[in-house]
């Protein structure tokens, strides 16, 4: 924080130093993990119980096999946690204000969006490790990658759609009055969009009023991509879905979570 303190300038800053300022922010909030290796283990542990669990205690009954099903589900298993844990951007964000972290930084002659930005990416990173664990895993289970060009799609997909998801999880948690109120309110999104999806049974097993919805849902068309990139088949149509809704929550969250951010200013 002394480093922020001696390069910054009064009044508005430069994009460069505000991208320094960003970026020791992120730091700040990546380094916490030395001091609280249970986060670590929270993004550790909670991945691979969901797709031990559902590869084995599920597989057998959805695919006939646990191998066929770890080829269908491990894309949706991805999913699931990349959505999930942007959940934790809303809960650290509401937690450093409630404890009068986030108007300590905000006090800082520094960039008006490091506080924010540097928490995106932070947990961006985050994601990164996730997702790796989850592929290196479900290789080991016995999961085989259609093509190393898949897995890097997938991937960059994955991050793109967590990093436009994010946004909404930033409003969430700049306007949620306790972290309880955080977690409350993102499972009441999370869960509809995520299980109501193509990430763990296929959709023309679902009654007909069901796969109307689930053929619009976002995470249906997330699925579809990271599914056809990982383990093969089209992926055209699907990815752009995926894009375009990416865009659509960046152009519809973005904006609401700068105006919330401006209120607390």
């Amino acid at each position: 924080m002394a480093t922020m303190t001696a390069t910054a300038a009064p009044g508005r800053v430069g994009v460069l130093t505000g991208l320094q300022h960003t970026a020791t922010l992120a730091w700040r909030n990546l380094v916490q993990i030395k001091h609280n290796p249970m986060e670590l283990m929270d993004l550790s542990i909670q991945p691979i119980m969901f797709l031990l669990l559902f590869t084995y205690v599920f597989g057998g009954q959805m695919s006939g096999s646990t191998h066929a099903y770890l080829q269908y589900a491990l894309a949706g298993i991805i999913v699931q946690n990349g959505l999930f844990a942007t959940l934790n951007t809303a809960i650290g964000l509401n937690t450093d204000i409630h404890k009068g972290v986030f108007d300590r930084l905000r006090s800082l002659p520094i960039a008006r969006s490091a506080p924010l930005a540097g928490r995106v990416l932070a947990d961006l990173f985050k994601q990164v490790w996730a997702l790796a664990l989850l592929l290196g895993v479900g290789v080991l289970l016995g999961f085989r990658p259609h093509s190393a060009l898949g897995v890097v799609g997938a991937m960059l997909l994955m991050l793109l759609f967590a990093l436009a998801m994010s946004w909404m999880s930033v409003l969430i948690g700049l306007v949620a009055a306790s972290p309880e109120k955080v977690q409350m309110m993102s499972f009441v999104v999370m869960f509809p969009l995520t299980f109501s999806s193509s990430a763990f049974v296929s959709v023309s097993s679902m009654p007909g009023w069901m796969q109307a919805w689930v053929k619009v849902n976002p995470v249906t068309s997330l699925v579809d991509a990271m599914r056809g990139l990982l383990a093969g088949g089209a992926v055209q149509t699907s990815v752009i879905h995926a894009l375009l809704w990416a865009a659509a929550f960046v152009l519809v969250f973005f904006p609401l979570a700068l105006r919330a951010y401006q209120r607390r200013s």
